[in-house]
């Protein structure tokens, strides 16, 4: 019995203490409220009786920590604190760190044999993360996780569960990680525990401690940046000087947009392009498929000009169309071209370029060195390996522009962006024009009614569309060329243009070599930065949002951080990216689809408005469409917005400009919009969601003041 009641007064005792380190800071600043002497005095009498039994002490308090970590209750920072306060620097130091690794173990150990469903379920971003950190990086990735705790420690406790590191590498990994934090955290709490009146708190050695604390996440994640670009570059010899600050590898939007920023921050750069300045935007993709868009759209109108009250077709005029876009071309082309940013102070190169190590790029024989490398040499249509096509001279998004007279009959293979796009404008100029799409439904990753309505406009249109069947094979005969496809169907055609996707450019630069590549991909980290720490990425290379405003955006982050991403670093965001497909109607989103909210697990509400009510959209006889947002359930915060409509592409930028600052419905609905324009959709919507949202108190009560004035 006695001995029942000696380890019973500890747990009091001991308790008191472990709640000390939490409330001390407080308990000094609201001093009338608190008797430091009173908290003090049992902290002293805690570590007095833990001299006294020393065992029992350190038995309870490896228990409880190990208990709260492997459970992974709140609470482990305090015990840290604690371990200080009540065991001193070095035994404080060796108690946590064995305690908190085999709680760590212990959870993860749960976690992967129990609770995978729920961790996964309830935790899918971080498991996520940690899944593909752990591909990557395996090890290295989580002491990195231990040393700059970016995600919680019990988190990564849990998500460590659900992957297939070996639980003695997680054991010893999660020990040298942790060791650091768990040094200046215990000297914290010894530090606290020295502090005996209300100055005591301002003493050198309490504001040290801090200090450390404060400064441990920096200092750790810097030194963990060092320590990694040291061992990536530890392999070649760095030059004493450089020939330039920066050089860039591809003169497409990218490439500069990239020299633009870093000529503009004085930097010494060079621009080397094997081919023509402004790279596919400018050459065969956005500028000439915009113009052919137009054109199209002419043709489509002035094919029925009684519906607007005019007189006399138009009939479209295949060869001259073609050399209208090269004019427009033209005219585009000064903006990009080798004069104007020779002018900014830009060493533009022509030749071939093949990055030879870290900071040495050679082009034709020559070799320049240069501080940083970005990379932006763009991405290419892929060719899908079937039997025969190279036999019917297929046509991509490239080499489409050369054709000189019109095809009767147009085969497209892909219904994404570009094959819809294209689909439309050439069943307008008057070809018979055919979509196969592998997959189910077009515009695979938008929701069903934006692929339903696609579908619709381009069959108003006249063109054929077939979905789920695959070409299996491609024949010519004599003149006559066939697409057999999957299902058994055969298709007759003239050209086919192959738009099935586009793969980054990664070949033949020197990548593969220095290890950059996997898969056919560049590997990048969310600075935009490859695995050998001086080279950089930015553009359609990387793989991603292959888009002309997305190589514009990324270029910002590339230039900035390999000018000077060893003070300070960028980390890119896309969370409000827009995107539009040019058809007729557009179609245009920012943020989240339905689809991605859904396997995401995000709640949301949907507000939708139908452009057949906007008067503009009516005034100009085009208001097919409709506005669909998606919001926090009960709030206005804008989750994403959905546009099919004649302007889609133009009204999308009121919610990216709204989902940027942190703007809900309410502000565009408070937001003076002119009449009528196509801009006043954004308004209705935002007042479609307000009427449903209304408090119906509030409209009662409304009701019966308004009835008690009319008396």
């Amino acid at each position: 019995m006695d001995h029942v009641e000696t380890f019973r007064r500890p747990i009091k005792t001991i308790g008191a203490a472990l709640f000390f380190a939490a409330v001390l800071i407080l308990a000094v600043i609201v001093k009338g409220h608190f008797d430091l002497a009173e908290i003090t005095g049992r902290l002293v009498a805690a570590k007095n009786w833990i001299s006294l039994h020393p065992a029992p002490a350190v038995f309870f308090f490896t228990i409880v920590y190990i208990a709260v970590t492997g459970l992974s209750l709140p609470g482990a920072t305090i015990l840290t604190l604690a371990g200080g306060s009540l065991f001193g620097l070095w035994a404080g130091t060796v108690l946590v760190s064995f305690a908190s690794v085999v709680g760590a173990t212990v959870a993860m150990v749960v976690a992967r044999h129990f609770l995978r469903d729920f961790v996964e379920h309830r935790f899918p971003q971080a498991v996520a993360k940690v899944n593909h950190g752990v591909a990557a990086d395996g090890a290295r990735y989580l002491f990195a996780l231990r040393l700059i705790p970016v995600i919680p420690f019990f988190l990564v406790n849990l998500a460590m569960g659900l992957t297939r590191m070996p639980v003695l590498t997680f054991a010893w990994v999660s020990q040298l990680g942790m060791l650091p934090g768990t040094v200046v955290y215990v000297n914290a709490g010894r530090q606290l525990a020295s502090i005996e009146s209300a100055a005591g708190i301002l003493s050198p050695r309490v504001i040290l401690a801090f200090a450390a604390l404060a400064a441990l996440p920096f200092v750790a994640k810097a030194g963990n940046a060092w320590w990694s670009g040291r061992n990536a570059l530890r392999a070649w010899r760095r030059p004493r000087r450089f020939d330039y600050n920066l050089i860039v590898i591809g003169a497409g939007s990218a490439g500069l947009v990239t020299a633009y920023i870093a000529a503009t921050a004085r930097a010494r750069v060079a621009l080397i392009e094997q081919s023509e300045m402004g790279g596919d935007c400018l050459n065969t993709g956005c500028v000439p498929s915009k113009a052919l868009i137009r054109s199209a759209k002419l043709a489509k109108e002035g094919a029925h000009p009684e519906r607007l009250g005019l007189k006399g077709r138009l009939e479209p005029d295949f060869p001259a169309i073609m050399r209208r876009i090269q004019r427009v071309i033209a005219r585009v082309a000064p903006h990009d071209s080798a004069e104007r940013y020779r002018g900014l102070g830009v060493d533009v190169i022509k030749g071939h370029a093949k990055v030879f190590d870290p900071w040495t790029v050679e082009v034709d024989g020559r070799r320049l060195s240069g501080r940083r490398i970005v990379l932006a040499t763009g991405a290419e249509p892929a060719i899908p390996p079937i039997p025969g096509l190279a036999d019917v001279e297929p046509l991509t998004s490239e080499t489409l522009w050369n054709l000189k007279e019109r095809p009767d009959r147009l085969l497209i293979l892909g219904g994404g962006a570009i094959g819809c796009e294209l689909a439309q404008s050439f069943a307008r100029l008057g070809c018979e024009t055919t979509i196969v799409e592998a997959l189910p439904r077009l515009l695979s990753h938008e929701d069903h009614d934006v692929s339903q309505a696609m579908q619709a406009l381009l069959m108003a249109d006249g063109v054929a569309i077939v979905t789920g069947a695959a070409v299996r094979s491609f024949v010519q005969d004599g003149q006559s060329r066939r697409a057999h496809l999957a299902d058994g169907q055969a298709i007759g055609f003239d050209r086919v243009v192959v738009a099935v996707g586009r793969r980054p450019r990664t070949r033949g630069f020197g990548l593969e070599e220095l290890g950059l590549v996997e898969d056919g991909h560049l590997v990048v980290d969310d600075r935009l930065r490859t695995r050998v720490p001086t080279i950089y990425a930015a553009g359609d290379v990387i793989g991603r949002l292959q888009f002309t405003h997305a190589a514009s955006h990324y270029a910002w982050f590339a230039a900035m951080n390999a000018l000077f991403g060893d003070f300070k670093s960028w980390k890119l965001h896309t969370k409000t990216f827009p995107a539009v497909i040019y058809t007729h109607p557009e179609i245009a989103r920012v943020g989240m689809s339905e689809a991605e909210a859904r396997e995401k697990g995000v709640a949301y509400e949907i507000t939708r408005y139908d452009l057949a009510e906007l008067d503009r959209a009516i005034a100009d006889e085009a208001n097919e469409g409709f506005v669909k947002v998606l919001t926090v359930p009960g709030k206005d915060r804008i989750l994403g917005a959905t546009i099919v409509g004649a302007r889609a592409g133009d009204m999308l930028g009121e919610f990216t400009l709204a989902m940027r600052n942190g703007l809900g419905l309410n502000a565009i609905l408070r937001t003076i919009h002119p009449y009528p324009g196509w801009m006043e959709a954004a308004k209705a919507t935002a007042g479609e969601w307000r009427r449903a949202h209304a408090p119906a108190w509030a409209l009662n009560l409304s009701a019966r003041i308004l009835r008690w004035l009319r008396g």
